[in-house]
């Protein structure tokens, strides 16, 4: 892990494999507290690349406890959140809108980290039950056609990186990852991030980790939303390619 420390440390990119071996080591536990702080500020000093954030999730997503769904087409609404906007949790409420129209929806999520309220705080706000094992997370999606899948049921390994993150305090790559690794291998997905930056970048992560569709969007006002207050950034996968464009609220009625 060294060696691939240092290469990062030299401001060179690790392959897809390199970043693979890496995130073995710190989602297995057999990487020391060092390494992976060193690892962090390394690759956060530099800057993930495309390939680096679409290795570290293919192996985040070895270690994730999963569900297993009858559905074919799952759609999940999870965002990156952070934008440090205090605004209200509109993704939770997306989610039911979507599976009112008859998409099945794995919501995943967490506590809030910089807003009012994440997705879990909501949910738990109204009485939801969040600790609910895989089975019962299954079968609930399959007879509802709705499962909000909470992060820390799902994700055991973190408990590998959890301290060093806090003690950094500080934004990783583990803050993109965690959207990218939905427990249910949701099919579709709609992606709000916090920064204007990742919009492209994640998409084509997405379209690397076998997604069918997927939209990243990121607003001009800095919301990890489609906003209503100015144009929405967004990149689209499509299924073929990554295509980018600007939406206007005033243009599709929601200004």
């Amino acid at each position: 892990m060294k060696e691939y420390i240092e290469k990062i440390k030299d401001k060179f990119s690790l392959t897809r494999e390199e970043i693979e071996i890496v995130m073995q080591q710190i989602m297995s536990g057999e990487a020391s507290k060092n390494d992976v702080a060193e690892f962090l500020l390394a690759l956060r000093a530099k800057g993930p690349t495309i390939d680096e954030i679409t290795g570290a999730a293919k192996i985040m997503r070895k270690f994730v406890v999963g569900i297993d769904t009858h559905h074919t087409t799952v759609l999940d609404t999870c965002g990156t959140g952070g934008d440090k906007k205090n605004t209200f949790n509109i993704s939770t409420t997306a989610a039911f809108v979507v599976a009112g129209a008859g998409v099945a929806v794995a919501k995943h999520g967490n506590r809030s980290v910089s807003s009012k309220c994440g997705s879990a705080d909501v949910l738990e706000a109204a009485g939801i039950n969040l600790k609910i094992g895989e089975q019962y997370a299954g079968e609930c999606l399959d007879d509802v056609g709705i499962v909000f899948l909470f992060a820390q049921m799902h994700h055991p390994a973190m408990k590998h990186v959890g301290p060093v993150r806090k003690e950094l305090g500080v934004e990783t790559i583990f803050n993109i990852l965690g959207p990218l690794t939905n427990p249910a291998k949701a099919t579709h997905q709609i992606m709000g991030v916090y920064k204007r930056d990742y919009v492209e970048p994640l998409a084509n992560v997405l379209k690397n980790l076998g997604l069918k569709k997927a939209m990243v969007v990121h607003g001009n006002d800095g919301l990890d939303e489609i906003t209503t207050t100015d144009k929405t950034f967004i990149a689209e996968y499509n299924g073929d390619e990554v295509i980018s464009y600007d939406i206007d609220p005033e243009e599709i009625g929601i200004a």
